[in-house]
């Protein structure tokens, strides 16, 4: 995980990404492959995706239920 530094910019760091997932998620819940398609071309690659997957769901922001993932808010 990237985090911001003197060397990594916000706009570089994975946090910088966590309202991009969300936004989509607000919206209508989706599957992990789904929201996958919709934001490739936000995230480096598939390791920083479920990188971000992982905090969102630390922090309670998103839940997986019956394999989709729901935005809690």
């Amino acid at each position: 995980m990237r985090f911001p530094s003197k060397v990594t910019t916000y706009k570089e760091s994975t946090i910088s990404k966590f309202p991009v997932l969300l936004s989509y998620l607000e919206k209508s819940d989706m599957t992990p492959g789904e929201l996958y398609k919709k934001v490739k071309n936000k995230v480096t690659d598939v390791r920083e995706y479920m990188e971000i997957l992982d905090c969102l769901y630390t922090l309670n922001k998103i839940e997986l239920r019956e394999e989709m993932l729901h935005y809690v808010g």
